[in-house]
């Protein structure tokens, strides 16, 4: 049977991608996992097969996805294939053979578990998904490369970053670095001294009964002790102050490069796995600047003391390498499955992470809806998921230690067992025996710190694994040097023949079709029935996403070619799911700003209506307000939203149900100030209140994600369509 290649999944949501990479290298041919990930247009909820299917068309396969019985996939199936999981997952099923009891065996390649086998039983309880005439089946992909998979060429990774390119970090610190590497020569030649000065100490002190002697070598080791001990308090100062800068750097890039992605990555990622990435950089310090100086520092340890130990015995030499060689090769065979365990902790970690925080942020929905222990049972199954790992991990340890105990402690007294017998024949003296009991113990610290090395090398390539697919993301604004930094003088936004959807495939629409123009300097509104595709809107027109089909032009060039944080810095916007920071009420309102303009606050609070509920606070504008509103109402919360894009006084502002959490008298009086603010903008509003829209120069229905009519109050009404209908109901309910 060929060896069937295996990858691991980097996140919870990457099995689709991973078992397709798995397949095109079975069958010759290499892609990168993020290749696969945006054709398979994987979400935060994970991938379909449907999405699969894509993505493995695209490198050239043919494709069918069916729902087929054991017996089916036995005797009709070509593999590999890819099957649906547990519900919830998906492996790669590679080959299928009967043992000697003519039982079946399945070889299962798991994107989580490494290669895998099962019996048939425990195999249909974990892909059997439904019954069909009394049979039970499951649902599988299958998989054939045609004549174009093997014309493509190998995909050329160009941006994965090695461990050498995180050495730059420590480019700024080379004089700190020599003054370490100075310090570690110092502590070698002073622990080199040591064994000659034992052996003395025993052989000339002790025996000649020479008390002045024995007073001068131990008076000397003092001064070594203290001396190492000196070095060793500056080696950890500097290590501070590197440690901690370099930790700094490290994570304010990977901010920074996280703010460059486009809204989509986060889409697709939960929130613990973009934390687990921060911690993966705290991997890679610890390794730069702990692991590798201390090995160093150890392997210039080792070569002394072996040096020494070769003029004392050659052959003690020789029998203590082969014993530790034979150590080091134990601990090493077990890297592979510490790897994968590592991997398994990882996804498992994310899920606790992205669970906690969603149990303290909807604590409030929590209570209404009793569901208290729902909640923290599902918390607990993740645990029990933990703890089994944590089993597999100390069951994997206590092997790997006891090996390593065994290969070194059976070295270490074979060693003493000749270095004794040699005294007893004369061959060698006690005090060189004990020198000798110094160096093995001096020698047997730096195996233990290469072994310690292996493993953090080993975290350090997982995490570099995890990181590279950050880093090796395409900015949103990748080519912003060749991008419009002025806006055209025709401002009026034209969407023509615009079709989105979010996972980026090109189906299930959620906006189809669209053709339209926003005159500039008006009010526009756009309506319709919810999941219609306002908000959707909204978020195009701000240009966090770009359409699958069509373009949205600013007069007659297109949004895509105008730098983004132009086109943000001329935009104010109030989200449904606008954001409020855990800063005063100033700097949320002024976010952006280091230096608050207290008359545009003031102008922005009056026209957000909020300025007698900001003065009533003890702390006025420097209250502070809690994460994501705390502590404040919805309609609180929504004028505060108003108040930040007013601020901003932008040539465009777009509002999604910007008022729907108001009262009608504040409704009212927002609505009398923003209508003066909007003179000479260009507004999109998106409502569902009738007073709210009515007013505007321009009003678009949206149906089902394609425009279904447009014009102003009047007219609309006058036509008895969509929109009559939504405003006759909306009267209706207001009897």
């Amino acid at each position: 049977m060929k060896l069937f290649p295996k990858f691991t999944q980097l996140d919870a949501m990457d099995c689709g991608p991973t078992c397709l990479r798995m397949i095109a290298k079975y069958y010759g041919r290499h892609y990168s996992l993020e290749t696969l990930r945006q054709h398979s247009f994987i979400t935060r909820e994970g991938v379909s097969m449907l999405g699969i299917s894509d993505a493995a068309e695209y490198i050239g396969f043919r494709t069918s996805g069916v729902m087929i019985s054991f017996e089916q996939l036995v005797k009709e199936a070509p593999l590999p294939c890819i099957v649906h999981w547990k519900q919830n997952h998906f492996v790669v099923v590679y080959h299928i053979k009967k043992d000697k009891k003519n039982r079946h065996r399945i070889y299962v390649a798991d994107p989580a578990l490494g290669l895998v086998t099962y019996d048939e039983a425990d195999f249909k309880k974990c892909w059997h998904s439904t019954k069909r005439n009394e049979e039970e089946r499951g649902t599988a992909l299958l998989l054939e490369p045609g004549p174009e998979f093997f014309d493509r060429e190998d995909e050329k990774e160009n941006h994965n970053r090695s461990l050498r390119y995180f050495l730059r970090y420590l480019s700024p610190y080379k004089s700190q670095l020599v003054q370490l590497v100075l310090g570690m020569l110092v502590v070698s030649i002073l622990q080199l001294i040591f064994p000659f000065l034992t052996q003395s100490l025993v052989d000339v002190g002790i025996r000649d009964g020479n008390l002045g002697f024995i007073t001068l070598i131990l008076i000397a080791q003092l001064v070594i002790f203290i001396a190492r001990l000196s070095v060793e308090f500056i080696r950890s100062w500097i290590l501070l102050h590197m440690n901690t800068r370099i930790n700094i750097a490290l994570i304010s890039d990977f901010l920074a490069k996280l703010m460059k992605l486009p809204l989509r990555y986060f889409d697709t990622k939960m929130t613990g796995d973009i934390m687990q990435r921060i911690g993966d950089h705290g991997r890679i310090e610890s390794f730069l600047t702990g692991n590798s100086i201390s090995t160093l520092f150890s392997f210039v340890n080792f070569f002394v003391f072996a040096f020494v130990l070769a003029y004392y015995n050659l052959f003690i030499l020789g029998l203590f390498l082969a014993g530790n060689a034979l150590y080091v090769l134990w601990i090493l065979l077990f890297m592979k499955y510490r790897r994968e365990l590592d991997y398994k902790r990882f996804a498992q970690s994310a899920g606790e992470q992205s669970n906690i925080i969603q149990l303290i942020t909807g604590m409030q929905e929590i209570k209404l809806n009793n569901c208290e222990k729902q909640k923290r049972w599902q918390w607990e199954r993740i645990q029990v998921k933990l703890f089994k790992i944590g089993i597999k991990g100390l069951i994997l340890g206590q092997l790997q230690q006891v090996g390593s105990v065994f290969f070194s402690q059976t070295t270490n007294i074979i060693v003493s067992f000749i270095a004794a017998k040699a005294v007893v024949d004369g061959h060698m003296t006690l005090g060189m025996m004990m020198a000798l009991t110094y160096i093995i113990g001096q020698l047997t610290a730096p195996v233990e710190q290469f072994i310690g090395f292996a493993r953090a090398f080993q975290d350090a390539q997982i995490s570099l694994e995890r990181l590279n697919e950050v880093h090796g993301k395409e900015d949103e604004e990748e080519t912003i040097e060749n991008k419009l930094t002025v806006l055209p003088d025709r401002r009026d936004i034209s969407l023509e023949n615009l079709s989105f959807s979010y996972d980026g495939a090109d189906r299930d629409y959620v906006l189809d079709d669209i053709n339209l123009t926003i005159p500039q300097e008006k009010v526009t509104a756009i309506v319709g029935a919810s999941g219609s595709g306002k908000t959707t809107l909204i978020k195009l027109l701000l240009g966090f996403y770009e359409p699958n089909k069509g373009t949205i032009k600013i007069g007659e060039t297109p949004l895509s070619i105008i730098n983004p944080h132009l086109w943000r810095s001329k935009s104010g916007s109030v989200m449904q799911d606008g954001f409020i920071f855990s800063e005063s009420i100033a700097q949320n309102i002024g976010v952006g700003d280091d230096h608050i303009d207290i008359e545009k606050l003031r102008h922005a609070v009056t026209v957000a209506n909020i300025r007698d509920f900001i003065d009533s606070l003890p702390l006025g504008y420097n209250t502070k307000i809690g994460m994501e509103g705390n502590g404040i109402s919805q309609g609180q919360r929504q004028r505060i939203l108003i108040a930040r894009a007013v601020y901003k006084d932008p040539e465009f502002i777009f509002l999604d149900e910007a008022t729907n959490a108001l009262d009608a008298n504040n409704e009212k009086e927002i609505m009398k100030h923003l209508h003066e603010f909007y003179k000479g903008k260009t507004v999109v509003v998106v409502a569902h209140r009738l007073s709210t829209v009515r007013d505007a120069d321009k009003i678009v229905v949206l149906d089902q994600g394609k425009v279904a009519e447009e014009g102003t109050h009047e007219e609309l009404t006058a036509l008895k369509g969509k929109y009559y209908e939504l405003v006759r109901n909306q009267l209706e309910l207001g009897k």
